[in-house]
């Protein structure tokens, strides 16, 4: 058995991941199609690698068929051995690599590039959203009655588990994106979602995007709905991100994306066959 390890670079198309061809057959065996998958974002989380990918397994075999796809964005630890390491036990897990660091939204971006599954679920790699949240989140969308323009299953914390400042920092900038996108999320920043693959694959693409997707969701004339999920404390590593930093970037971004919802395309099309008329 073995696992292939794909090199992502930026702004890579599904062929520059997968290799020549564009179903990212690279000569193994052809396998079946999955149910849906699992994509992780990591940078720098060994330590968290073998016991998150044990919970998503538990968490999701009474689901359906799965692929997990970690996504490496550029580790400078031994993240990429942890993955690898567990290949024999997990069929399922991927490894997808970036040739440089390019943030969370390119390592999201480039897992779902990499995923054959029509339905994606993602969570973050720092092991601070419980995968037991995913079959909640993934039923709506794997569902028989499931409505044809659900595009989005976005999570929301309940019980968060992070510093003070984090959290009056995330409430104040979940107000303010509420106020001007009126997304109807009151948590965009969970790291919990599930969403077709076609429709997040239409998205405009830029680097912070995941903290948009019920309003880029809308945008595109996709239902959005919620699920209350659970949060715990980040068991190992730092965060990569300062209430500062994250808060300047998000300034430019909720420009940019209010922008995106204003310039929107409004109409639709349906095609009108013509029949020749016999003389």
């Amino acid at each position: 058995m073995f696992m292939q390890a794909f090199r992502a670079p930026s702004l890579a198309t599904i062929d520059d991941v997968c290799g020549t061809r564009a179903d990212g057959y690279d000569g193994a065996p052809l396998r079946s199609i999955p149910d849906f998958a699992v994509i992780v974002p990591m940078h720098n989380e060994e330590a968290s690698v073998e016991t998150l990918v044990a919970e998503i397994v538990a968490a999701c075999q009474p689901v359906g068929t799965f692929e997990i796809v970690v996504v490496d964005d550029a580790s400078s630890d031994r993240t990429v051995d942890a993955v690898l390491s567990l290949g024999d036990r997990y069929p399922m897990l991927r490894l997808v690599r970036h040739d440089r660091q390019g943030g969370q939204s390119a390592a999201i971006h480039s897992g779902v590039q990499a995923a054959h599954a029509p339905i994606i679920c993602m969570l973050d790699g720092d092991g601070q959203n419980p995968p037991d949240n995913l079959p909640a989140l993934l039923a709506p969308l794997l569902a028989a009655t499931a409505p044809s323009r659900l595009g989005l299953v976005a999570g929301q914390r309940v019980g968060r588990r992070d510093t003070l400042g984090k959290r009056l920092s995330s409430r104040f900038a979940n107000g303010l994106r509420a106020r001007i996108l009126k997304d109807g999320t009151r948590d965009t920043g969970c790291g919990l979602k599930a969403f077709r693959r076609d429709a997040y694959l239409a998205l405009p693409y830029f680097d912070h995007h995941h903290r948009y997707f019920p309003a880029l969701f809308n945008r595109d004339g996709w239902q959005v709905a919620h699920v209350d999920v659970t949060h715990r404390a980040r068991q190992h590593g730092n965060s990569h991100y300062t209430n500062i930093g994250r808060a300047l970037v998000g300034i430019h971004d909720l420009i940019g994306v209010a922008w995106l919802l204003r310039r929107r395309k409004r109409s639709s099309w349906a095609e009108t066959f013509i029949t020749e008329t016999l003389p």
